[in-house]
């Protein structure tokens, strides 16, 4: 089935990513499913229990939803390995040294994702994290590369590079830019006072000068939820406070469309973080993303928040207050994205055990 041939219902489906509750598909994720068809699924640690389970979680998963999804995790390593109860924990990013490294890295999470099923990985992150930024209490020191923006450029684009050769499509976050935060915006809504000149060619360097981009090796980049009230990009809301970039029209459409020119995926962070359900509803954040420029909206824990996010986006494309011509461009980054995808291999748990021990070699290494 294409997307062409699916009703209305379905098609504001696809805009959504969403987490499910367990590791298998009980009466009442299957029910979740039927009603939204999302057109992604994220597992977390709370979906994988052993090898063989989570497989067979991602091959059900497949055969439910009416077009192929787009199956994720949050496999960083180090602090985000939602691996590390089947396989040899990962190390952090901010432990690799060299491009080789951080491509070794890639290159087993890659490997390790295919087999188990999935055929996207929201990695790597490309927040750029000085000497300066080392102790603000963000929760990121551990997950970025390096301690410069060359380093993030470089070792992030070897992981990249090594992960998506193996058929996983990997995922750049969080655009605009988290490594001068001082909260963590699973929290609250950071509000990040740097100079323009500093977000510009600090923190966007990776997306400015990457040469990925220009090659159309880039397929996702996450938005962050987050406030930079020192750039004139910065917009407020119909109450006066500084407007989510996740949510905001200048830094997705203006800055990241326009000026930098990507045209794949663009995903919010999971719209149930502090930063946004303390400030919106969950059924209005939905649709000021969408009118932003997102095409995928994360929602990853709440069913009840999938339906109500569901619904809000459902009915505004109904009423107009959502174009049908922005739901379309949505649906065709969505359908691009899906059509370089492949199915997995056959499942080997001998392998899994193999890339495990190369994982323990390059850990081993690295201490």
């Amino acid at each position: 089935m294409s997307l062409d041939t699916l009703s209305l219902e379905q098609k504001v489906g696809q805009l959504f990513f969403i987490g499910i509750p367990g590791p298998e598909l009980d009466g009442a994720t299957c029910a979740l499913l039927d009603e939204v068809s999302p057109g992604g699924v994220c597992l977390f640690a709370r979906n994988i229990r052993d090898a063989t389970r989570t497989r067979e979680l991602l091959d059900s998963l497949r055969a439910a939803l009416p077009i192929t999804p787009l199956l994720s995790v949050d496999q960083e390593g180090g602090l985000v390995d939602r691996l590390r109860r089947i396989m040899t924990p990962m190390p952090a990013a901010n432990r690799l040294r060299t491009s080789a490294d951080a491509a070794r890295l890639g290159s087993i999470i890659g490997e390790t994702l295919r087999i188990l099923g999935f055929n996207m990985d929201f990695a790597p992150v490309v927040d750029v994290i000085d000497n300066e930024r080392s102790h603000y209490q963000n929760g990121l020191l551990s997950r970025t590369f390096g301690n410069c923006k060359e380093d993030v450029m470089t070792f992030g684009g070897a992981f990249l590079e090594a992960l998506q050769s193996h058929g996983i499509a990997g995922c750049l976050k969080h655009f605009p830019g988290l490594g001068a935060s001082r909260v963590d915006s699973h929290e609250e809504l950071p509000s990040i006072d740097v100079p323009e000149d500093r977000l510009r060619f600090v923190d966007l360097f990776p997306y400015w000068e990457w040469q990925l981009f220009n090659d159309s090796e880039i397929h996702a980049v996450m938005v962050a939820h987050a406030a930079f009230p020192g750039n004139a990009l910065q917009e407020t809301d119909q109450n006066g406070k500084l407007l989510p970039s996740s949510l905001s029209y200048n830094f997705v459409t203006k800055l990241l469309r326009g000026d930098i020119g990507f045209d794949g995926l663009v995903i919010t962070d999971d719209l149930e973080m502090g930063a946004i359900v303390k400030n919106y509803g969950i059924g209005e954040a939905c649709k000021m993303a969408i009118n932003a420029g997102a095409d995928s909206l994360a929602i990853c824990a709440n069913p009840n928040a999938i339906r109500v996010g569901y619904q809000a986006v459902l009915s505004a494309v109904e009423n107009d207050e959502i174009a049908h011509e922005r739901l379309e461009d949505s649906l065709a980054r969505i359908s691009g994205l899906k059509g370089r995808l492949s199915e997995p291999p056959n499942f080997d748990e001998g392998r899994l055990k193999e890339l495990s021990e190369q994982t323990a070699a390059l850990n081993d290494r690295l201490d």
